[in-house]
């Protein structure tokens, strides 16, 4: 892993589940949103970083 790089967990914006890890640069100042498939949900749903 890089050294500016750190690792975060993304939940599911409509059921809360903690789905998925990945990294994240620390220079971005935003947090991270990405599509992804929720299984709990089972569609596609918006994933935020958490804190």
């Amino acid at each position: 892993m890089a050294k500016d790089s750190k690792k975060v967990i993304l939940v599911c914006s409509e059921c809360m589940s903690n789905n998925y890890t990945t990294t994240h640069r620390r220079d971005s100042g935003k947090r991270l949103e990405l599509m992804k498939y929720c299984p709990k949900c089972g569609k596609k749903t918006l994933h935020k970083e958490t804190r």
